[in-house]
C-alpha cells in the first residue's frame, strides 16, 4: 500500500508448464473485475516446458504509469531459478511466496521480507492435479496481501481459462482455496521468519 492507496506490484515466475502465464492472467482478471486499475505482461520468449516464464502484474487503485516491474513488492515463485534471479529485486518490506516442494534453500533476503514457503506441489497432488500447484500459490498470495481473494479469483477463473479446460475448473478452485487455508495457518500460528521458512502444518 502506498499513501495515495493501493499499488502492488507483482511478479509471478517459474518454468514453463507450471502455468505461470495463466496465473497472472488470472490475477489480472480478478483485480479488473473488483474494479482495479490493471496492467499485464508476460515473458513469451522462452515459454517452452522446462524453459522460464514470467508474469508482470501491476495493481492500483488509481492509473498506472508503466507496466514493467523491476522491483516487485510481492513475488510468487514455483522454482529454484526464479528465486535466484528475482528474489535479490524484493522491495523491502515485501512478500516472498515460494513453492517449498521444489526450493529447499532459505533464501538469503532483507529480514524486512516476509517468506512464506507453500508446499505447492504436495498440496496439489492431494486435489489430485500437480498443474494446480500456481494455484495452490496464487490462493496464498491472495490470502497474505488482502485487497483481493481467493474466492474472487475462482469467480474470475472461467473468464481466462479457456473452455476446453473447464473440466479442471473445479480442481483449481479447490487449489485456489487450498493456498488460502494454508496462508490463513500460517497468519495465525508463525512465530517468525525461520518458521515461516520450514513451512506450517506439515
Amino acid at each position: 500500500m502506498t499513501p495515495g492507496g493501493l499499488y502492488e506490484e507483482v511478479i509471478i515466475a517459474g518454468f514453463g508448464g507450471q502455468g505461470i502465464l495463466l496465473a497472472g492472467k488470472l490475477l489480472a482478471q480478478t483485480a479488473m473485475k473488483g474494479g482495479k486499475e490493471v496492467t499485464y505482461m508476460a515473458s513469451y520468449g522462452a515459454e517452452v516446458r522446462g524453459g522460464t516464464a514470467n508474469s508482470m502484474v501491476v495493481i492500483a487503485e488509481n492509473k498506472i504509469a508503466c507496466p514493467l516491474v523491476s522491483k516487485p513488492d510481492s513475488l510468487i515463485v514455483l522454482n529454484k531459478a526464479s528465486l535466484n534471479k528475482f528474489g535479490p529485486k524484493l522491495k523491502k518490506n515485501g512478500l516472498l511466496i515460494m513453492n517449498r516442494s521444489l526450493i529447499d534453500i532459505d533464501p538469503q533476503l532483507d529480514d524486512s521480507i516476509e517468506i512464506i514457503a507453500v508446499p505447492a506441489d504436495e498440496l496439489a497432488v492431494e486435489l489430485g492435479s500437480h498443474k494446480s500447484a500456481n494455484m495452490v500459490a496464487l490462493g496464498a498470495y491472495l490470502q497474505m496481501r488482502g485487497y483481493l481473494s481467493p474466492d474472487a479469483a475462482a469467480e474470475a477463473l472461467p473468464d481466462v481459462l479457456a473452455e476446453r479446460y473447464h473440466k479442471t475448473l473445479p480442481v483449481n478452485v479447490a487449489a485456489l482455496r487450498k493456498g488460502g487455508e494454508f496462508a490463513r495457518r500460517y497468519c495465525r500460528d508463525s512465530t517468525g521468519r525461520a518458521h515461516a521458512i520450514k513451512g506450517i502444518g506439515t
